[in-house]
């Protein structure tokens, strides 16, 4: 995000049609009706938040259907420097899950603390965390990071790191219970070297983790399945680079937010491939896709993507057809810049999504 701004009284919503013939799904899946369920700021005043994910098992702190939201942000507003993960209930009551002291990690996190989009709770209770931190909120200090295995209390208990974890910036997880797989993307590999310049190095990583007698998750092997992706950093922004990531029902195809080229890709058979797909495969790009970060597969099999340069929703057949584009955010300059990141589908509620100008947890439903 670029920088966040004070909570807003209230939020509207504008439904574009991003083509001329909706299909009954896009027109009947959604009102055009936002809500605002909780601010994301905990009592440290930690902004920004990123990442979302929705805890599917009740264990220990964490609560069956809750949502947990990480902060990428300080107080003072400083990027890449966030430590806390909230909890915030769908009617709205909140806790601090996580309040994460970078001095005393149990392994190393090359840089410190700041907590990215790349968040997963596992069903055993585990929760994985990305970090890409700065010591000023700048991008000339931006450091490899790590990611951070914590408990259902909240407690760092391990971290993921080396040369292929380096700016870990956004996660999806395929849980298979006693073991499970972490997609990751990377967006530092030659980034703050290159000072600006769109570098071609951006990738997407499978952690392979065993989790099996109760033991926290064991580390099997990590694989380059997506290479080649532009990123470049970004005063604003703090880097730029692919984002979101979202599995289809079955696992085949892995959906990369490609931002820099504003389009969606897609790799094929993540769970089994050996070697990097390269960019993926095309299946939609232009049209309403404007910096697409944040991504998610909605229940139907339909892509949704938040814009990163006008807070659009764009929701995407899997064939590559924008069928509905529906704005968000409309603060900032340009209108909704930089507000949108992580954000979830839950059936039967409508969408969770974190608002970065508002620091708050809204719905649209």
């Amino acid at each position: 995000m670029r920088l966040s701004l004070q909570l807003k009284a209230s939020v509207c919503a504008v439904t574009l049609v991003a083509s001329l013939g909706l299909s009954a799904h896009a027109q009947g899946k959604h009102s055009n009706n936002i809500s605002v369920v909780a601010s994301t700021v905990p009592a440290n005043g930690d902004v920004n938040p990123y990442g979302i994910a929705r805890v599917p098992r009740s264990t220990g702190s964490l609560i069956k259907g809750n949502i947990l939201i990480s902060n990428f942000n300080n107080s003072a507003n400083l990027q890449g420097t966030g430590t806390t993960i909230v909890q915030i209930a769908p009617d709205g009551t909140s806790s601090l899950f996580a309040q994460i002291d970078g001095n005393s990690l149990p392994g190393p996190c090359p840089g410190g603390l700041g907590l990215t989009t790349a968040l997963a709770v596992l069903s055993k209770g585990w929760v994985i965390v990305g970090s890409l931190p700065t010591t000023d909120g700048t991008s000339a200090t931006a450091q490899a990071g790590c990611l951070l295995v914590l408990d259902h209390d909240g407690n760092v208990v391990e971290t993921f790191y080396g040369s292929l974890i380096n700016g870990p910036w956004d996660m999806a997880a395929w849980d298979g219970g006693s073991s499970a797989d972490l997609f990751v993307t990377n967006v530092l590999n030659g980034t703050v070297a290159a000072g600006g310049r769109v570098v071609h190095s951006g990738n997407v990583v499978r952690l392979t983790l065993s989790i099996v007698n109760g033991a926290m998750p064991s580390l099997e092997s990590i694989t380059v399945i997506g290479s080649g992706f532009p990123a470049r950093t970004d005063p604003a922004a703090l880097v730029i680079g692919p984002t979101g990531l979202g599995l289809d029902a079955n696992a085949d195809t892995l959906y990369v937010a490609d931002s820099l080229n504003n389009r969606v890709a897609a790799i094929p058979l993540p769970l089994y491939r050996v070697s990097s797909a390269g960019i993926g495969a095309t299946v939609s790009q232009g049209g309403s896709l404007n910096d697409p970060l944040g991504l998610t597969v909605a229940p139907g099999g339909n892509i949704l993507t938040v814009n990163g340069n006008n807070g659009l929703l764009v929701e995407t057949t899997p064939d590559g057809q924008q069928i509905k584009a529906t704005l968000l955010d409309s603060s900032g300059n340009p209108p909704g810049a930089g507000a949108l990141f992580g954000l979830i589908d839950v059936p039967g509620v409508g969408i969770y999504y974190v608002d970065d100008a508002t620091n708050t947890l809204n719905l649209f439903h």
